[in-house]
């Protein structure tokens, strides 16, 4: 006979949380690079979690999340496919993960992950054993996110300082602060507190990935060049000659450079090195028009771009449709 508890726990819907490590899963002396690390189970023992979903917990790395790039991603999201597809009663997951990278992996992961389960990344600027941590209301928020039905085509999302972001649009605007992450040209998709979840935007319906990445074993080398006041050739030319297969200029305004340093876009697009421009300014729309046959990433972040570069770039060394796919994600 199964007791009244025990139903309500089969009714509930299962989320299951990975952790990757970073700040949340961290404590002891974090300021001065002495810290400990703290799993994934012990985080998720948060009052009230239990009467959201019935919780599973998995400690994929415990990693700072500046450790965490191109082969991590392929791994990610493969690890992604492969616990939907094991486990089909899931409602969603929940992935925790350092802040400095988490724009790029939830970006990443929204444009390789297939299916219309919420996939909700989350982590924290203060440790978990710090006072005033944001650790425990991050996570429960993004439990929540992801055992709610409403949540279900709405792409990859992240969830911090009770704000729901869409992967596309989030970056992390401060060093230390709790209300980092903003969407400075897009806004919000909800807010999350204690009394639900509130969405703007109604649902996109995704179903399939813009990449397949199943037949994937590495991304191809692409890297960024800031643009600034007398910027010169070297770096461009430096990072050609150490195979960059495509370049991204963070330029100044609304993606200008100096001469120099166009000179060398110039003479890497000749070589066949795909060059998309974006803007160091931190916001803004930078337009194709008028960049002398370069890609413009529209409102797309540096880093942003990069990600969307690589994965583009497993398709097609074309420029002219490389500059399609950046217009499809405008």
């Amino acid at each position: 006979m199964v007791g009244p508890r025990a139903a309500n726990a089969q009714s509930l819907p299962i989320v299951h949380v990975i952790g990757t490590g970073g700040t949340i899963g961290s404590a002891g002396d974090y300021w001065h690079g002495r810290p400990t690390r703290v799993p994934i189970d012990s985080l998720a023992r948060i009052p009230g979690i239990e009467k959201l979903a019935t919780v599973t917990t998995e400690q994929l790395w415990n990693i700072a999340s500046s450790a965490i790039g191109p082969a991590r991603w392929l791994e990610l999201s493969r690890h992604i496919m492969d616990r939907f597809k094991s486990q089909p009663d899931l409602s969603g997951i929940v992935i925790t993960h350092g802040t400095d990278t988490m724009e790029e992996t939830a970006y990443f992961l929204d444009l390789t992950v297939a299916g219309d389960k919420p996939i909700v990344l989350t982590g924290s600027m203060r440790p978990s054993d710090m006072p005033g941590t944001d650790a425990p209301a991050n996570l429960l928020n993004a439990v929540k996110v992801a055992a709610d039905s409403r949540s279900r085509g709405r792409g990859v999302m992240v969830v911090m300082d009770d704000r729901l972001f869409a992967a596309r649009d989030v970056t992390k605007t401060n060093s230390m602060r709790v209300e980092t992450f903003q969407a400075p040209e897009r806004g919000s998709l909800g807010i999350v507190d204690p009394y639900g979840i509130v969405f703007h935007r109604a649902v996109s319906g995704r179903q399939q990935p813009q990449f397949d990445i199943s037949a994937t074993r590495a991304l191809p080398k692409v890297d960024i060049a800031y643009s600034y006041a007398g910027a010169d050739s070297v770096a461009i030319d430096a990072l050609v000659a150490a195979g960059a297969k495509g370049l991204v200029i963070a330029g100044v305004g609304k993606g200008n450079m100096p001469a120099e340093q166009a000179r060398a876009v110039d003479r890497a697009s000749k070589q066949g090195v795909v060059v998309v421009v974006t803007t160091r300014t931190g916001s803004g729309n930078v337009p194709s028009d008028g960049l002398n046959g370069l890609i413009g990433a529209g409102d797309l972040n540096a880093q942003k771009a990069r990600v969307l570069l690589m994965l583009a770039l497993t398709r097609t060394t074309d420029p002219a449709q490389i500059a399609t796919i950046f217009q499809k994600n405008q």
